[in-house]
């Protein structure tokens, strides 16, 4: 019953664009095991490392685990900038 009330409830979430009911019954909404992807894909871009994540998401490698967190280009690139010495050195000097 919450996978179908979940489901409903997210339809037009899932397909911004459609505002006909009936072809948002059609089309659907998200699923829960779409929406534990979201959590390990947002989890990823917070930094949490690859152990915690394999815990979480009860994966058994980090190759099956790779397909679902998928950190996107701006997060990764935040990341990086927040772990550059160079960035690290400036900041330290202006202080």
């Amino acid at each position: 019953m919450p996978a179908e009330l979940f489901e409903s409830l997210t339809r037009s979430l899932a397909h911004p664009g459609i505002t006909d009911p009936a072809e948002l019954e059609a089309r659907g909404g998200w699923t829960l095991h779409q929406l534990g992807h979201f959590a390990l894909t947002h989890e990823a871009e917070d930094s949490t490392d690859t152990p915690t994540l394999l815990a979480r998401s009860r994966h058994a490698s980090v190759r099956s685990l790779e397909r679902y967190a998928r950190p996107s280009v701006d997060a990764v690139a935040a990341h990086v900038a927040g772990r550059d010495p160079l960035r690290r050195r400036k900041r330290d000097t202006t202080a």
